[in-house]
């Protein structure tokens, strides 16, 4: 194999540009929604069992998805720093820095999840859990923590796998996971055949085996095809975490913050009553699909800019750039299209409440007409995180949330409740889709002067 194709295998640097991103969106897109499957089986069958046990299982996710926060930031550390690594040609330093970066993972959720594990009843005694609930809790926690750093591997080595340009494989790990997950929850909450009965412990331990088995699969692309893990060097494992961390704790305090401030929407809606509250729940539940492409269009561009910047191609790496961006305004503005003729069906499937279906057709018609430019501020933080900035992707994010979405959707909710607060929603993703924009524009005219200024 000539040195070309190992450093281009799958060809992010030479492959037309909207056939590279198409070839790695449309895996990631079955992906996520293995994932969301993943989520939602766990959820019905966990329902099943009466509404303390979802109501217990319900109180974890903030605390879980804070856990998985740390693999995420990792993850990105990992990615964009083995796409660099890849793209330049230094295949042996990108396998040593995959282990060193998957070895920090899995210490890092070591140690979160064992205090975790101590610290199961004052935690969820301070987050609002009554006493009735702490004893289901406990059985979920104690599993899931014990668990836990399986995923830490198949989370991170996966986007060790999507570095080099490989998007399929980590898709079919997680979707053949997803279904060992779904064919294992009912054996294991409730007993079937000969499997005992096992509650919402069932779910933790369906989980955790499904995680087993995307562990095995990642481990054995990382060694044997991608030959992406090496031996540890203790020479270089502290300049590889420092590195590591200085991109992956911005990525993940990123992350974190989309749910902080969803919870604060929650509140400002609270305030216009239940009916408001539950619209904007399952406009969430809507939204988690109608923006999922552009989800996962931002997932491909990381590796892809990561690598063509290693390659020293940094035109080639904006011009991805602002392809994605151009194809998420146009295909985001043929989704709302869409949604406007189903926007009152899809309302009347999610609530027999006439206030309920009123407000959530509301926000149907209103919000995604600013879906493609809430994509373009999404493409910049991948973009940024690709170009190893990541506190500049955190401070757009935090620009996007807490300077631009909070505050317009506060004044709307004053000006004119809720109806107000969604058209606050859709003007603050206008605001800072075109912020986003015209920066993305200054930092590659920076990086092209800069490049005239080296020659």
């Amino acid at each position: 194999m000539s040195i070309a194709r190992k450093v281009d295998k799958h060809g992010l640097l030479s492959e037309p540009i909207p056939l590279a991103l198409r070839r790695l969106t449309i895996p990631m897109v079955f992906g996520m929604v293995a994932i969301l499957m993943f989520n939602l089986v766990d959820t019905f069958f966990i329902s099943l069992l009466g509404t303390e046990a979802l109501a217990a299982v319900s109180f974890t996710f903030p605390v879980t998805f804070g856990l998985n926060c740390i693999t995420m930031g990792v993850s990105v550390g990992i990615s964009t720093s083995i796409g660099r690594l890849l793209g330049s040609g230094n295949n042996r330093d990108a396998a040593r820095f995959a282990s060193h970066g998957l070895l920090l993972a899995v210490i890092l959720m070591i140690a979160a999840s064992s205090l975790g594990l101590l610290t199961i009843e004052p935690l969820f005694s301070l987050i609002g859990a009554t006493s009735d609930l702490l004893p289901i809790i406990k059985q979920y926690m104690g599993i899931w923590y014990l668990a836990i750093p399986l995923l830490v591997i198949p989370m991170a080595g996966n986007s060790a796998i999507r570095a080099t340009g490989d998007a399929k494989t980590p898709a079919k790990i997680m979707m053949l996971a997803g279904v060992i997950n779904g064919v294992l929850d009912p054996l294991l909450i409730f007993g079937i055949g000969p499997f005992p009965e096992l509650g919402v412990q069932g779910a933790a331990i369906a989980s955790g085996i499904s995680w087993a088995f995307a562990l095995a699969n990642s481990l054995y692309i990382l060694i044997k095809r991608e030959k992406l893990l090496a031996k540890p060097q203790l020479d270089c494992l502290g300049n590889d975490w420092r590195q590591t961390l200085q991109i992956g704790t911005p990525a993940g305090l990123s992350n974190a913050l989309n749910p902080l401030s969803g919870a604060l929407l929650m509140w400002l809606l609270a305030a216009q009553g239940t009916a408001s509250v539950a619209a904007y729940g399952a406009a969430m539940r809507i939204e988690s699909i109608l923006v999922i492409v552009m989800m996962s269009l931002g997932s491909a561009l990381m590796p892809f800019m990561a690598q063509n910047l290693g390659a020293k191609q940094p035109h080639r790496a904006f011009q991805a750039l602002f392809t994605a961006m151009r194809f998420a305004i146009i295909f985001q503005f043929l989704v709302f299209i869409m949604m406007v003729p189903l926007s009152w069906p899809l309302s009347s499937l999610f609530s027999q409440d006439s206030a309920v279906q009123q407000q959530l057709w509301h926000y149907l018609v209103v919000v995604p007409f600013s879906y493609g430019m809430q994509a373009v501020c999404m493409l910049l933080i991948s973009a940024l995180n690709a170009m190893h900035k990541p506190v500049h992707a955190l401070v757009w994010n935090l620009l996007r949330l807490f300077a631009f979405l909070l505050p317009a959707a506060w004044l709307g909710s004053k000006i004119n409740g809720t109806e107000g607060l969604f058209i606050g929603i859709a003007i603050a993703n206008l605001i800072s889709g075109i912020g986003a924009y015209l920066y993305a524009v200054k930092i590659r005219r920076t990086t092209y002067r800069n490049l005239v200024n080296i020659s």
